[in-house]
């Protein structure tokens, strides 16, 4: 059975495709790519992490057992960790690399396995392609854990506390434990729960976590940073106010939020936030780095501080890469990833949590004040996004149709730019777009827009689905 990577890692359903002989041929597929591939500074040594899905305990102990037989140290986590966790392990720990079982996002049934590489972020899809050729190229070579943890090869650790006594330098600690915010953490199920509890206790911050409990079918959602996710904590915000409500995903290296009051905050205005933060506040300088489905007023943010804008691809990964070249001041993407300088070139959704609380402990405003002013300064920009179904072999055509035959405008304004590096983008002169890609590994096309009013992002998205019946 062939194995692909998407745009993180490879998942699939759980019994069907993610079975444990599936993951054992993955893990001495990578096993064998890092052997061969040792990398100058680091340890023939293996980081390995899992989230609370069904029986992700358990595929990670069988990945590290693999590891363990092809002669690796590995480092196993005893309980479900979050992924920038395992990430920021990798780098504090001079590891060649990392695992981390999860499907992230993606509904219940599905389960995953992330690679990680040496410099504590996502792998690249050179390095996802190399392990993807090196599939069944040797037979499968595996250690008991029980032999491996008495032979001292396999040394079962919470990684979890380096990670957070890293994020308590990473942002101003003393500031946001004394600001006295009370605000509530949606962990969706996922491997978040508790961990800001954990930060921020004998603080003078109040946490209330909700959805914590450890649940494999997600208390029947998708752990996803979305509004149609937010039903029972939105209530319940209504009924107690916070100052903010912080999301996390299923493995906590996205974030979200709503406001104090149950109302959906997107991602896109979290995200412009901590610009915000990151200039105004931290007195910041340096490279802004966002991928291109992500909102047009950090190009006007930018423009207003006078800062280079870096546009790439949808996937961390890429953003990743120009954080390895150094002299980023944030990188982001629409799905609520952001990574920040002095801290690992990944995604950690709370690395952006504490960020979001020392906004807050430092301006003493109530975030949608925050937003007011933001909006004041840059204009409104309204977001929408659908998925819909479309058949891998006519994607093509569609790209190819797109990029022949570009709208004149709009909706009221002249096109300015066609971007098609990742799908198709149109951008008008109002910086208003809308853009068409395809998903990295299943038949579902999405189309993003934005534009000044919620009705006119509508209008350009059904613009979009209009397109798709040209070819």
């Amino acid at each position: 059975m062939s194995i692909k990577f998407g745009t993180d890692g490879w998942r699939a359903i759980i019994a069907e495709e993610f079975t444990f002989g599936n993951v054992e041929r993955v893990a001495q597929a990578t096993a064998d790519y890092w052997a061969a591939n040792l990398v100058a500074g680091t340890e023939r040594k293996v980081i390995v992490g899992y989230d609370r899905r069904f029986l992700s305990d358990a595929f990670g102990r069988r990945t590290a057992e693999v590891f363990a037989g092809n002669g690796f140290q590995v480092v196993l986590t005893p309980c479900p960790t979050p992924t920038p966790s395992v990430s920021y392990a990798v780098k504090d720990q001079h590891a060649i690399g990392g695992v981390m079982i999860t499907a992230s996002h993606n509904p219940p049934a599905f389960n995953g396995f992330k690679l990680k590489s040496y410099f504590g972020g996502s792998s690249e899809s050179s390095t996802c392609q190399a392990v993807e050729k090196l599939l069944d190229h040797n037979p499968v070579r595996a250690k008991s854990l029980a032999e491996a943890v008495k032979g001292k090869q396999i040394r079962i650790k919470d990684v979890r506390p380096a990670h957070y006594a890293a994020l308590k330098r990473l942002v101003d600690f003393k500031l946001i434990a004394k600001s006295k915010l009370r605000f509530a953490h949606e962990a969706l199920f996922g491997v978040g729960a508790g961990c800001f509890e954990e930060l921020l206790a004998g603080t003078t911050c109040r946490v209330t976590t909700l959805n914590g409990q450890h649940d494999v079918m997600f208390g029947g959602i998708n752990p996803e940073p979305v509004k149609q996710n937010y039903g029972r904590s939105a209530a319940f915000l209504k009924q107690h106010p916070h100052d903010i409500c912080l999301v996390t995903d299923g493995d906590a290296d996205r974030v979200g939020g709503m406001d104090g009051r149950g109302n959906y905050l997107t991602t896109h205005q979290l995200i412009c936030l901590l610009l915000h933060h990151f200039i105004v506040n931290r007195k910041g300088r340096g490279r802004v780095v966002k991928a291109l489905t992500t909102t047009s007023m950090m190009d006007k943010m930018c423009e207003a501080y006078g800062l280079e804008l870096v546009e790439t691809g949808v996937g961390f990964k890429y953003i990743a890469a120009e954080m390895i070249k150094g002299g980023v001041l944030l990188g982001a993407e629409e799905s609520g990833g952001i990574g920040f300088p002095g801290h690992i070139p990944e995604r950690d959704g709370i690395a952006a949590g504490l960020m979001l609380l020392e906004l807050l402990a430092t301006e003493r405003v109530p975030v949608n004040k925050l937003l007011a002013n933001l909006v004041k300064q840059f204009g409104p920009h309204h977001y929408g996004r659908i998925d819909t179904h479309f058949p891998l072999e006519k994607r093509g055509a569609l790209m190819e149709f797109l990029q022949k035959n570009p709208p004149v405008k709009l909706l009221r304004s002249p096109l300015a730019d066609v971007k098609t590096y990742d799908g198709v983008k149109f951008v008008a002169q109002d910086s208003s777009w809308l853009m068409l890609r395809g998903s990295g590994t299943e038949p579902i096309l999405r189309i993003y827009a934005e534009a000044k009013s919620d009705a006119d992002a509508r209008k350009l998205l059904q613009a979009g689905m209009r397109l798709t019946r040209q070819v």
